[in-house]
C-alpha cells in the first residue's frame, strides 16, 4: 500500500514537473512574439513615414541621436 501511495506521489509530482516546464516554454514564446509585434509595428511606422525616428532604440537597434 505504501509503495502505491509513493508512486501515486512521484507521478503527480512528475506531471506537475512536464506541466509546469511546458507553460514556462508557451510563455517564452508569447513574450517573443510580442516583441517581434512591435518590432513589425515600428518598421511599418517607419516605412510610412520615413521622416520620423523611433523614440527609442531596441534591443537590436541603438538609441538614435536627435
Amino acid at each position: 500500500m505504501e509503495i502505491t501511495a509513493i508512486g501515486f506521489i512521484l507521478a503527480i509530482a512528475g506531471v506537475a514537473a512536464i506541466f509546469l516546464s511546458a507553460l514556462k516554454g508557451l510563455l517564452d514564446q508569447v513574450r517573443e512574439l510580442l516583441d517581434s509585434a512591435r518590432r513589425a509595428r515600428d518598421a511599418w511606422r517607419r516605412f510610412r513615414d520615413p521622416g520620423t525616428l523611433p523614440v527609442t532604440g531596441g534591443e537590436d537597434e541603438p538609441p538614435s541621436a536627435a
